[in-house]
């Protein structure tokens, strides 16, 4: 322990005395003697090198401490806070000093032989490790620096504000604006550069490269006056820096005033002189500012000096690193802008998914939400005269000329004007239609006020990027405003509609009274057991009525409680919803099938032990109702000349048609004959009201008759099974609708007119109007084949199905009574058709 203090004791004495002057070969030597030692005493020693710094930062310290002492002015900075003070020495033995060596931001060539200056740099803090250097931790958060092989600052050692930035810098810098100025600061007073200005790349919205200058070109003396340069000199650095800008390549000018590229007037060329622009990049090698060096200043006698080249790689060295640490702040800052503009997006989707009472509000409240991330004073929204929905305003009068500018350009304006007594910044984004790219309002956000300081500054692009969202929203409003005024006005028309179908399809009070008080005749004397009754033969007043006993005798009325006038008046009423102008799918016929399921019903009390009550009143009210409004005319003709029908159902247009136009007359004022049920009971018969006016639909017949069918072929019908009494209800209304083919010859002659009458009417129609040729059944020039087409239909469609309802239901054989029990199944297609060749 005595051989170590001792040794340390007289390491730290001669030290500081020859040190700083020795060579390389001294220290050398020194340094082993230092191992020596540590070889006799057995114990490790501190290298030279930091004994050497820890004492001289000792005594620089005690000297700053202490104002009495000789050097302490050497360590305050001049009056113009941009230099310390120098010291000279008649002989070069303060070259290799370690304040020079140890100082890489002052890269200073000795003024003679005889004598040299060493220069204090305001960024003080000393560092061995430079970020050039293999010993520079990496950090995981930075990009890695792509320089040149040029060491930092032209020297071995690292440079403090590098450092500084690349070691934590980052979470210090408040904005871009910060950074540029701190670099310019530094590298300025690096170079002893008289004034320094940066511009940064930007795109434009074609992707043309422009230079936003961030730092105006400023003396270091005073950044944040611009008072030494004018406008004109200000112009000729953004010629400088354009003209790096399109070559990528540095500029290094001993006098400006010299190079035929710049035209400088006497005013400019005495203030600029010497310049030095380099570009800046990022670590991919992409430009993505300029800086700009005005006027070398002389450390000696504060003349003007020209940049030398390792100036220009001092500066290349510093832009690298500032290009990779710029990189990474606008990537945090787009990271951040786009976390916000996120949250913009997401509030403004949360105010449009409300349901607003008035277009006013909607917007107020999507201005509301923008302005606080646009920091604007004002939003307003302005419609086009042509619009019929309101002008939205602020409370202050604006104009709307720029706004008129961004409408007929069709593109977002940012303007930034400044006048006398005021400035003013607005950004204008047109909404357009999407379907129809028209033009429909446009969005203006005016004052934008700053953060910070409160004071009016200019949009970015971001606040355009912002208002152009805002602008799709505003579309979205619009239109969706524009979609309910039009679903209301539409609501109120269907409304009116059906306010006056309601008038003139309901029964008169006369009609309803006659019905009233009329003597209903018996089911006996109107034949309604019968399975060869037929409506086309009845008068009009009997077909009501008939209706009215095919009720009473089923004991619907006193099972559902329903009253006897409300039930007169939904007979007279359908009776109105069928057009008379159609030969064959009118009233008589909907009376005929309401007498087939009657007739089902009655002539067996298996039905009506498989059916529940609730049941038989819905296939009653179904086959009344099953045709109602028909227009005369098939699903495939609809649907080729592209009705509403077919626009508003898309399949069974006509059945879905007949469907909610009886829940139409059934809700109908004076039509209450289900007010008796509950509501669940009420439900249940519309639901199935619904499955068995969409079962007339033939081509869904088609598709469930296989399932039907093969109740047959399995005999395993279990009728306490819902699906299997859907399917029987379905069978039995289609049944129904085709009794026509059951009844006697003479009726059945006459109705099969009807039906070929209305279906060459609609091939006419085709003919006419699709110029196509209409299906044989439909085409008049077919109409000597009917009774074969007719023979065709009934063993292809109805005979199959009746069939097995003669097999499944006993008594229920009126098919085979009435054709088939006189001639036999195989000989009835014979016999009607040698019937209709005679008679025709």
């Amino acid at each position: 322990m005595f051989y170590t203090s001792i040794i340390q004791s007289v390491l730290c004495t001669s030290i500081t005395v020859w040190f700083g002057s020795s060579t390389k070969l001294d220290r050398h030597r020194l340094q082993r003697i230092v191992r020596t030692a540590e070889k006799i005493i057995g114990v490790d020693l501190p290298s030279i090198q930091d004994l050497y710094l820890s004492r001289v930062r000792k005594r620089a310290g005690s000297i700053t401490a202490d104002p009495s002492h000789p050097a302490h002015n050497l360590f305050k900075l001049l009056p113009s806070g941009r230099r310390y003070r120098s010291l000279y020495a008649k002989t070069t033995r303060h070259k290799n000093n370690v304040l020079r060596s140890h100082s890489p931001c002052c890269p200073r060539s000795p003024r003679s032989a005889h004598s040299s200056r060493f220069s204090f740099s305001p960024c003080r803090p000393l560092s061995p490790i430079c970020p050039s250097s293999p010993d520079f931790p990496s950090s995981p958060y930075l990009l890695t620096p792509t320089v040149t092989k040029t060491p930092a600052c032209a020297h071995g050692e690292g440079c403090p504000w590098m450092m500084g930035m690349l070691g934590g810098g980052l979470s210090c810098v408040v904005s871009v604006a910060d950074l540029c100025q701190s670099v310019v600061l530094h590298t300025g007073m690096l170079l002893g550069a008289e004034g320094t200005s940066l511009a940064l790349v930007r795109k434009d919205c074609d992707g043309k490269r422009n230079l936003e200058v961030l730092t105006p070109l400023t003396a270091l003396g005073c950044v944040n006056e611009e008072t030494l340069y004018s406008q004109a000199h200000r112009e000729l650095v953004k010629g400088l820096m354009g003209c790096v800008l399109a070559t990528s390549s540095p500029v290094n000018l001993r006098d400006a005033s010299e190079d035929p590229r710049f035209i400088l007037d006497s005013d400019q060329a005495s203030k600029i002189s010497a310049v030095l622009c380099v570009p800046i990049k990022n670590h991919r090698r992409e430009m993505v500012g300029v800086v700009v060096m005005i006027n070398k200043i002389n450390s000696y006698d504060g003349s003007v000096s020209v940049f030398t080249s390792v100036d220009e790689k001092v500066l290349f060295n510093h832009m690298d690193v500032f290009g990779m640490i710029l990189d990474n702040i606008q990537l945090y800052e787009s990271s951040r802008q786009e976390a916000k503009r996120s949250q913009a997006l997401l509030e403004m989707a949360q105010v449009l998914s409300k349901e607003h009472h008035s277009f006013g509000i909607l917007l107020s409240k999507m201005a509301a939400t923008i302005m606080p991330f646009t920091h604007a004073q004002y939003c307003t929204i302005f419609i086009p005269s042509n619009q019929t929905l309101p002008l939205e305003r602020d409370i202050i009068d604006v104009d709307p000329s720029y706004a008129l500018q961004s409408l007929m350009a069709v593109k977002t304006l940012n303007i930034s004007k400044v006048s006398d007594d005021s400035r003013q910044s607005l950004v204008c984004c047109p909404v357009t239609n999407e379907q129809s790219e028209n033009v429909i309002a446009v969005c203006q956000l005016m004052n934008k006020r700053c953060r910070d300081s409160g004071e009016l500054e200019a949009f970015n692009r971001y606040d355009e990027r912002l208002l152009e969202d805002l602008a799709v929203y505003c579309g979205l409003a619009l239109q969706y405003v524009q979609a309910v005024k039009i679903t209301e006005e539409r609501k109120a028309s269907i409304e009116v509609t059906r306010e006056v179908l309601a008038y003139h399809i309901s029964a008169t009070e006369q009609e309803i009274e006659a019905l009233q008080e009329a003597t209903i005749p018996s089911a006996e004397s109107l034949h309604l057991f019968d399975f060869h009754f037929s409506g086309f033969g009845l008068q009009e007043d009997l077909t009501t009525q008939a209706a009215v006993r095919m009720f009473l005798d089923l004991h619907l009325v006193q099972d559902f409680s329903i009253d006897y006038k409300s039930l007169c008046q939904w007979v007279l009423t359908v009776r109105r919803g069928y057009r008379n102008n159609v030969p064959y799918h009118n009233w008589n016929h909907a009376l005929s099938t309401a007498q087939s399921m009657f007739a089902m019903l009655m002539a067996t009390g298996q039905l009506q032990n498989i059916f529940t009550r609730l049941e038989i009143l819905a296939l009653m009210v179904s086959t009344l109702s099953h045709d109602l409004d028909h227009r005369g005319v098939n699903n495939s003709y609809i649907e080729r000349t592209h009705q509403p029908l077919s626009q508003l159902y898309g399949h069974s247009s006509l059945e879905n048609h007949h469907y909610n136009l009886c829940v139409f007359i059934l809700n109908n004022t004076g039509n209450p004959i289900l007010s008796g049920l509950s509501t669940e009971q009420h439900r249940t018969v519309l639901h199935m009201i619904k499955r068995a006016i969409l079962a007339t639909d033939l081509s869904v017949y088609m598709q469930r008759r296989k399932d039907f069918f093969s109740l047959l072929k399995k005999k395993r019908v279990n009728w306490k099974s819902e699906p299997q009494r859907d399917l029987l209800r379905s069978m039995l209304m289609t049944a129904s609708d085709l009794s026509a083919v059951t009844k006697p010859w003479s009726e059945h002659k006459k109705i099969t007119k009807l039906v070929a009458m209305e279906f060459f009417a609609q091939g006419d129609k085709e003919k006419e109007e699709f110029k196509i040729k209409p299906l044989d059944i439909m085409n008049r020039e077919n109409s000597t084949r009917l009774p074969c087409m007719q023979v065709e239909y009934i063993d292809d469609i109805c005979y199959p199905l009746y069939k097995v309802c003669n097999y499944l239901l006993t008594k229920v054989d009126f098919y085979v009574q009435n054709r088939a029990g006189q001639y036999g199944p195989k000989l009835m297609s014979q016999y009607l058709f040698s019937k209709w060749r005679y008679t025709i």
